[in-house]
C-alpha cells in the first residue's frame, strides 16, 4: 500500500511496484491509510510523512499501538538525524529521504519483504527462551515471566536473532543486517535506538540492564540474569 498525498509521485511509485509484480493500493492521506490497514493488513506500507488529516508519524504510532505488524517504509523530505531516528523510534522498518530513485525504492521494498519472509521461515514454529524471556516466533509474541511485551517488527527481529544464540556478542553491524538496509545516514545509531527501547520493555531496570547487556567496544549480548548471577564471583 502507498500512502502519499502527491498524486503524481504516488502514481510513479505505483507503476514501479506493479512492474515488480506487487498488488498495489494507493491512499491520499494518513487517515485513509489507517482505515485500509485495518480493513485488510498489507504486507508493506510505503508511507509519506507529510500528509493531511493524519501525518505519517502518527500513522506509525497508531499502527504499532494497535500491534499491527505491517512493514513500514517511510518517505520524507526531512533529512536530519533526529527526524530519521524519530521515524525509527516509532516503529518504521526503513526510511528514505526525498528526492529518491523509484528504482531504489523498489529495491528497498524487495529487500524488506524478502528478508522478512526469510527470517520468519528460518525460525518458524520455534519457541525461544532465555531465562524468563520467551519469544514465540510462530505467533510473533514476546513475554517476560509470562507478561506480554509488544515489540515492533525490527525489535522482534533483533531479539529473535539474539535469542537463537544466547550469550553470543553481536556487533552493531551484525544486528543492522537483521534490520534490512537502513539509510547509511543513521547507520549504527539504528541499532542503539532499538536496544534502548527493548531494554525499556524487557528489563526491570532499563538503566541497569541484566538481560540485554552492552559489551563495550564490541556490541550487545542477550543473557539469562539468573545464570549470570550464579557465575558471578562471590
Amino acid at each position: 500500500m502507498i500512502a502519499e498525498d502527491d498524486a503524481k509521485q504516488a502514481e510513479l511509485v505505483r507503476r514501479y511496484l506493479e512492474h515488480e509484480g506487487h498488488a498495489v493500493t494507493v491512499v491520499p492521506d494518513g487517515r485513509a491509510a489507517l482505515e485500509e490497514v485495518r480493513r485488510g493488513e498489507p504486507d508493506l506500507l510505503v508511507l509519506d510523512v507529510m500528509m493531511p488529516r493524519t501525518d505519517g508519524l502518527d500513522v506509525v504510532r497508531i499502527l504499532r499501538a494497535e500491534c499491527r505488524e505491517v512493514l513500514v517504509l517511510m518517505l520524507t523530505a526531512r533529512s536530519t538525524e533526529d527526524d530519521l531516528l524519530l521515524g525509527l523510534d516509532l516503529g518504521a522498518d526503513d526510511y528514505m529521504t526525498k528526492p529518491f530513485s523509484p528504482r531504489e525504492l523498489t529495491a528497498r521494498v524487495r529487500t524488506l519483504l524478502r528478508r522478512n519472509r526469510r527470517s520468519a521461515a528460518s525460525i518458524e514454529d520455534e519457541a525461544l527462551s532465555v531465562g524468563a524471556l520467551r519469544i514465540d516466533t510462530a505467533r510473533h509474541e514476546v513475554s517476560v515471566a509470562g507478561t506480554p511485551v509488544v515489540c515492533t517488527p525490527g525489535e522482534f527481529r533483533i531479539l529473535a536473532a539474539m535469542a537463537m544464540e544466547p550469550d553470543r556478542v553481536f556487533s552493531r553491524e551484525r544486528l543492522l543486517e537483521e534490520l534490512h538496509g537502513f539509510d547509511k545516514y543513521i547507520s549504527n545509531r539504528t541499532v542503539d535506538v532499538h536496544i534502548m527501547h527493548l531494554r525499556k520493555k524487557i528489563e526491570h531496570a532499563p538503566r541497569r540492564p541484566a538481560r540485554l547487556l552492552t559489551v563495550f567496544g564490541v556490541g550487545y549480548k542477550l543473557t539469562d540474569p539468573a545464570k549470570e548471577a550464579r557465575h558471578a564471583p562471590s
